[in-house]
């Protein structure tokens, strides 16, 4: 594992933070996880522009200049063909509940090896479940962001790993799904590719935006608008989105079968195109 610490490469048992810290007393942070191909770390622009603007809406310190400067020194020391890189920001020791008045915070950067999804993996495609919590948003006068504040995600993260699923999928009280606990969903749907509109419980994934931009330069109508669960079961194919795994096919849901289909994969070739040049 590589990590860097406010510009600072050290071990990783050397690594750690205050028991004052935000992050540890109140999960008040921000996080962006990247992928890195090589030494090429992938639509960092992209994620730190959403960084950039969560940390602005919640003033939490964000030096984006010292932020590049240690993730260019990272992606030269990656010797991995595949890492996965998480980048943390906290605004440090807290003496109370009101913020750090020093406003210089923290931020933690960390590589590790990654395994992509192989071309068997998404041929198969993988099993989702729908979650057993409801999405949740304590800034709801916000966009949804990366918060650290991850109960929600991670509670059905597990609920899906436990009952042997891969993803475990939010729906509202009206039965319309939002999104994965780590992932947005695309449906494909009389040649229509639907997505769930963007709102304070559905994430501006960098990805789907990818996927949003290659899908229109292939010609394929994309539309986003509310998506319900049976929409979703009767559609011609689904598949999940994120930085990591990029473009992932559903197989079923909740054990039943989905259809599939192969739109995904001209999208995910012009994709890598698009992202790796």
């Amino acid at each position: 594992m590589l990590v860097c610490f406010n510009g600072n490469f050290i071990a990783h048992e050397n690594a750690s933070i205050s028991i004052n810290d935000g992050a540890f007393l109140y999960g008040d942070t921000l996080f962006e996880t990247f992928k890195a191909r090589q030494q090429k770390i992938l639509l960092s622009w992209q994620h730190l522009d959403r960084l950039e603007q969560s940390a602005k809406l919640l003033n939490l310190p964000c030096d984006r200049i010292k932020i590049e400067s240690a993730m260019h020194h990272l992606s030269r020391a990656i010797k991995h063909p595949s890492s996965r890189i998480r980048l943390t920001l906290s605004r440090g020791n807290f003496t109370g509940l009101d913020w750090p008045a020093n406003n210089k915070g923290n931020f933690l950067l960390t590589a590790v090896e990654y395994n992509e999804p192989t071309d068997a993996e998404r041929q198969a495609g993988v099993a989702c479940i729908i979650a057993p919590n409801q999405r949740i948003n304590p800034l709801s006068h916000l966009q949804q962001m990366k918060r650290g504040n991850y109960a929600d995600c991670l509670y059905a993260a597990n609920y899906a790993h436990q009952a042997g699923a891969r993803e475990a999928l939010f729906m509202d009280q009206q039965n319309n799904i939002q999104e994965g606990a780590t992932s947005n969903i695309f449906a494909l749907i009389e040649d229509r590719l639907i997505t769930p509109p963007i709102d304070n419980l559905i994430l501006a994934g960098v990805m789907r935006q990818q996927i949003i931009d290659t899908a229109a330069e292939l010609g394929v109508l994309v539309v986003e608008q509310k998506l319900s669960l049976d929409e979703l079961i009767a559609a011609d194919e689904i598949f999940l989105t994120n930085s990591l795994i990029d473009i992932l096919p559903v197989a079923s849901i909740n054990n039943q079968t989905i259809n599939r289909g192969d739109c995904w994969k001209s999208i995910l070739k012009t994709l890598k195109l698009r992202i790796e040049t």
